[in-house]
C-alpha cells in the first residue's frame, strides 16, 4: 500500500479552512446588501463583486487542492481520482465563466453543476471498483480490508449525502430564500470528504505496514551483543 505524503494531509486540511476564509473575506467586502445566507459563492466572484478577485482566487486555490488530493490518492482507485480531479478543474474553470450581475449563465451553470457532480460522486467511485477482498497492496490488513473511508457503505453514503445537500440547492435555487446557505453547507461537506479519505488512507497505511510479516523484528538483545531477529541461523548459541 502506498503511503500518503503529509503534505497531502495539509492540501486536504487547507480546503475547507480556505472555502470558508475566501466566502467570509470576499462577503466582508461586498455592499450591505449581499446576504450569505440569500446570495450565492458565485456572486462573490461574478461580474460586479466588490473585489471578486478574493474569492476567484481562493476557487483556483481549492480546485488545485482537489487535483492535488487525486494524485496522490492511490486508495480510492483510478475512477474516484478521475472524478476529484475533474471536480477540482471545474472548480478552477468557473473564474473563466464568471456569474454575470444580471441574469444567468448557461456556461457558469453547466460548469458549477459538472463540479458539484464530480466532487458528490467520486466517494462512490472507489465503492463500486473496490471489491469484497481487495488486493493487499491497496489494503489496510493482510485480511484484505480497505480503509473505512473506501468501504462500500461508507462511500455510499457520503456520495448520497452529497446529493441530498445538492438537491438542497437545487430546490433553493428554483424558489427559495436560503440558497447562500444551501450551496455553503454543500460546498464545506464537498470540502471536507476528501480530508477524510486521505486520513483515513493514511491511518490504514500505517496500520498496514505494522502488521506486515516481511519486516524484521528484533528479538531480545543478548548478553554482550546486539539484538537478533527471529530465525536467524544460529540464533541463541
Amino acid at each position: 500500500m502506498r503511503a500518503v505524503p503529509s503534505w497531502a494531509v495539509a492540501t486536504a486540511a487547507a480546503a475547507p479552512v480556505l472555502l470558508v476564509a475566501g466566502w467570509t473575506a470576499a462577503g466582508a467586502r461586498q455592499p450591505a446588501g449581499y446576504d450569505p445566507v440569500r446570495d450565492t459563492i458565485s456572486e462573490l466572484a461574478g461580474e460586479g463583486a466588490t473585489d471578486s478577485w478574493l474569492m476567484a482566487g481562493c476557487l483556483v486555490l481549492l480546485g488545485c487542492r482537489y487535483v492535488g488530493t487525486a494524485l496522490v490518492l492511490h486508495a480510492a482507485g483510478l475512477p474516484s481520482r478521475f472524478l476529484l480531479a475533474l471536480g477540482g478543474t471545474a472548480t478552477i474553470a468557473l473564474i473563466a465563466f464568471p456569474r454575470p450581475q444580471v441574469g444567468g449563465s448557461p456556461a457558469h451553470g453547466t460548469v458549477a453543476t459538472v463540479a458539484v457532480l464530480a466532487l458528490s460522486l467520486w466517494p462512490a467511485g472507489s465503492a463500486l471498483r473496490l471489491p469484497r477482498a481487495v488486493r493487499r497492496g491497496v489494503a489496510a490488513s493482510p485480511a484484505g480490508t480497505p480503509p473505512w473511508a473506501f468501504r462500500r457503505p461508507v462511500a455510499l453514503a457520503a456520495t448520497a449525502l452529497l446529493l441530498v445537500l445538492f438537491g438542497w440547492f437545487v430546490v433553493e435555487v428554483t424558489g427559495g430564500s436560503r440558497t447562500g446557505l444551501a450551496e455553503r453547507v454543500a460546498a464545506l461537506a464537498v470540502a471536507l470528504w476528501p480530508l477524510a479519505a486521505v486520513l483515513s488512507a493514511r491511518r490504514a497505511h500505517r496500520r498496514w505496514s505494522a502488521r506486515r510479516p516481511d519486516l524484521p523484528v528484533a528479538g531480545p538483545p543478548r548478553p554482550g551483543g546486539p539484538p537478533v531477529s527471529p530465525g536467524r541461523p544460529g540464533a541463541g548459541g
